[in-house]
């Protein structure tokens, strides 16, 4: 199948194609929600039309498996699109504001939905169509123009999305630029109002740091040394099953696939026979003969998993076999001791399952928060109790109780990291949201003037007095900090003597008009 050709943008061209695409913002073309959703059906369907085209590029790429492609790429983008068509004017409504003191609804509070401007997306090689096309959809419902940075490291994948870019949205709102480092060095120097970004922390943290000369707003959605728990009350077939679906799904090139399991000491041995057991279920014929599992994306990244697996003192338990010609490397368990082994230390980002023996949960809870207090994910295998214990004393980005990262593959739930993980959020509605600006407004009208004298000087005490009742809340608590009733703090928060004086000075003003009248 012949797939369009990867050619890198001329370095020349990318600062007037970002002028060109920042002018369509500013004149207001993507404003109306028509636009947006043509826009985004056009994409729907130039994705459809070309979805063979997608499946041979993410097989040549990557080698992913045609029925991958079809649930974490194509569908998954696709059922994106009719998600925020069925529900893109409920999204962009304004809002009324919420907990607004009685006073002050006069002056109508809302939350507008503005588009934040011209957007700039940098997409990922492990995921090439979903984490580039998913947030683009975002952008495109919020109203912003794009330009998209796909991953050069899936060249094929970037190809195919330029072309469905090219012929299925309006080339003045939104644009690919191809290449690589210095391709996107020079989309960095352009001015942006949103840098969306997704890939490894390095990455993202140069991102962040240029951005930051000119307070431009990140996402940032990165990878993480991510811990499975597994407790002695745990069930080892669910948990390894479970683990091992997560670390072989896109040959491990998942940035919320565990990084590595703690297991109690006594569920060692019953893990490790489930995990041989489930190898042999999944792959009959052994991983590299099936045709449903991947590949290393390149020949730099197989270099990377080889040299973490030599570098570790851990002992293979299972699997262990790698090919560099055919970027092949079997799922593989190691047992490891230390958290300073080489598989612990590091984002793996492969097919490489270190285990590590625990005493107790609480040495596990312990040790995955001294690893990396921040993951993208982390998933605890045991009892309520248990899990909820884990829930309750580490932090991370999403949670998956008995499975792997199971809350990353609902398109509609918020997906994103904290601290160090990444920020930010993203699907669903919330792909909405990461372009939009909350834009607070209020109309005042002319009748309330007479009532807002208190703002304008001369300051008198009167006015001091008047403002104090109109605004100042009343405290249910006292000094030591505890709850004394909650009377005047009830009657504080309505505003009762302010409602009292409105409604007083309303009913005079209709009193007054209706004199007039006669």
């Amino acid at each position: 199948m012949a797939l369009p050709a990867f050619e890198h943008t001329p370095l020349d061209s990318i600062a007037a194609t970002s002028a060109r695409v920042r002018a369509s913002f500013l004149s207001h073309k993507t404003r109306p929600l028509e636009f947006r959703l043509v826009q985004l059906r056009k994409l729907y369907w130039g994705l459809k039309d070309n979805a063979d085209l997608i499946i041979e590029a993410c097989k040549r790429d990557i080698g992913k498996p045609t029925y991958e492609t079809h649930i974490v790429e194509l569908g998954w983008c696709m059922n994106d699109i009719i998600f925020m068509t069925n529900n893109l004017a409920r999204f962009a409504k304004d809002e009324k504001a919420q907990d607004i003191p009685f006073t002050n609804t006069f002056v109508r509070p809302r939350i507008r939905k503005d588009p934040v401007g011209t957007v700039l997306v940098i997409g990922a090689y492990n995921f090439p169509i979903q984490l580039s096309i998913g947030p683009l959809i975002g952008a495109i419902a919020a109203g912003c123009t794009a330009v998209l940075k796909p991953s050069e490291s899936a060249p094929h994948a970037a190809a195919v999305m330029q072309k469905i870019i090219a012929e299925s949205l309006d080339p003045s709102c939104y644009t690919c630029i191809q290449g690589a480092v210095p391709e996107t060095t020079a989309l960095l120097e352009q001015k942006w109002d949103k840098i969306f970004y997704t890939g490894s922390a390095n990455v993202g943290t140069i991102i962040a740091k240029k951005a930051a000369e000119t307070l431009t707003p990140v996402t940032l959605e990165l990878g993480g040394r991510n811990p499975a728990i597994v407790t002695k009350h745990a069930d080892p077939r669910l948990a390894a099953r479970r683990l091992l679906w997560a670390k072989h799904l896109n040959a491990g090139q998942v940035c919320v696939s565990q990084n590595f399991t703690m297991i109690d000491k006594e569920m060692v041995q019953p893990f490790l026979r489930e995990m041989k057991i489930a190898l042999e279920e999944f792959y009959p014929q052994g991983a590299r003969q099936s045709p449903d599992y991947s590949r290393i994306v390149n020949q730099r990244q197989f270099q990377r998993l080889k040299k973490m697996l030599d570098d570790s003192n851990g002992k293979i338990l299972l699997g262990g076999t790698m090919d560099e010609a055919d970027l092949f490397i079997e799922p593989t368990v190691v047992q490891v001791t230390s958290t300073e082994d080489s598989l612990i230390k590091d984002e793996t980002f492969g097919p490489l399952l270190p285990i590590l023996a625990v005493q107790d949960l609480d040495e596990a809870i312990k040790i995955a928060n001294e690893v990396h207090d921040t993951p993208l994910g982390i998933y605890p295998f045991g009892s309520k109790a248990e899990t909820e214990k884990v829930l309750s004393q580490t932090r991370s980005g999403g949670a998956s109780i008995n499975d792997g990262f199971f809350h990353a593959s609902i398109p509609t739930m918020a997906f994103g990291g904290v601290g160090s993980s990444g920020q930010g959020a993203y699907r669903g509605k919330a792909s909405f949201d990461v372009f939009t600006h909350r834009r607070s407004v209020t109309s005042t009208p002319a009748w309330l003037e007479s009532l807002m004298d208190v703002r304008y000087p001369p300051y008198t005490a009167s006015k001091a007095k008047k403002m104090a009742r109109m605004n100042d809340l009343k405290p249910n608590f006292d000094r030591e900090g505890k709850v004394i009733g909650w009377g005047p703090w009830l009657l504080g928060l309505l505003g009762f003597k302010s409602l009292a004086a409105v409604v007083v000075a309303i009913g005079i003003r209709l009193y007054l008009q209706r004199r007039a009248k006669l």
